[in-house]
């Protein structure tokens, strides 16, 4: 079996769609159904069911799946070790960070590791912190810069790089922005615009709620705190977002009893061997943790 063929079978199988997993590979969709068609052939069996638009993985190609992510792990490992026999900090890098982290904090990192080590190919997947959490956790990503989730996984070793403070933001004109300082249960009273409570932020502030046995009013929830940001500056609701994100479009107010923050940091497997390139990576992130 050929590396190419289990790549696009794995990308396929993550991404449920052959047009998306052709654009993460860099392919024509023609290409990888032809991987794919071949890797069948080889194999004897059915690997993927087609139904509209919907692509699932038959019984043969569940099997197949944690096989083929293990294989190209310990090929990628085993190319790693014989590239670190040299002094060159060189390859491709390949890792996430949320989409908040990559526009806020990561560029001027970035731009330093880039001219350092200019042989480093970055390949960065903006996602969600919990999805990167789940890809270092199953081996398809080798290093991770997001918001640490409240409890470590075990196998899991994770970086502290920077304290996040969340502040309390409502519209200029919004009824909670009378001046003076506000209760929690002020902010039950009125509907929140959160990332969703599942999230790891939205797991900090319901801790926050539920010590209280406050209930939070949510209108709406999306994981992207920029949109968070623009609904509540047109009075939709209340939220809390990070200091480096607050500017003349909203109003950060006072809350008693009110002390949320989220930890930023990178993560990777507890059994993984870092590349050089990703050693490297994590001595600048940690040149610029406050």
């Amino acid at each position: 079996m050929e590396t190419q063929a289990l790549s696009a079978f794995c990308a396929v199988a993550q991404a449920g769609s052959f047009s998306e997993a052709a654009e993460k590979l860099h392919l024509t969709q023609p290409a990888v159904s032809k991987r794919i068609a071949n890797l069948e052939q080889q194999l004897g069996c059915k690997l993927f069911d087609r139904i509209g638009r919907s692509v699932g993985l038959t019984e043969a190609g569940r099997t197949l799946l944690p096989r083929a992510n293990k294989l190209l792990l310990e090929i990628e490992e085993t190319r790693r070790l014989l590239a670190d026999g040299s002094d060159t900090v060189s390859g491709t890098l390949n890792m996430a960070t949320s989409h908040h982290i990559g526009l806020h904090r990561l560029p001027p990192v970035l731009r330093r590791f880039s001219e350092q080590y200019p042989e480093v190919k970055l390949a960065i997947d903006f996602i969600d912190s919990e999805k990167a959490t789940e890809k270092i956790l199953h081996g398809q990503l080798e290093l991770a810069v997001v918001t640490l989730a409240p409890q470590t996984h075990e196998q899991m070793i994770a970086t502290h790089i920077w304290h996040d403070p969340l502040l309390c933001v409502v519209a200029k004109d919004h009824a909670l922005n009378h001046g003076r300082p506000l209760a929690l249960d002020d902010l039950s009273r009125h509907p929140a615009i959160l990332p969703d409570l599942s999230t790891f932020t939205g797991q900090i502030l319901k801790r926050q709620f539920d010590h209280y046995a406050l209930p939070l009013d949510v209108s709406m929830a999306t994981n992207y705190l920029e949109t968070i940001k623009m609904m509540v500056s047109i009075g939709l609701g209340w939220s809390v977002l990070p200091e480096s994100l607050i500017d003349q479009q909203v109003v950060a107010v006072e809350v008693n009893n009110l002390n949320v923050s989220r930890e930023l940091g990178c993560i990777y497997h507890r059994g993984r061997t870092l590349s050089k390139a990703a050693q490297a990576f994590i001595a600048a992130l940690q040149q610029a943790a406050d």
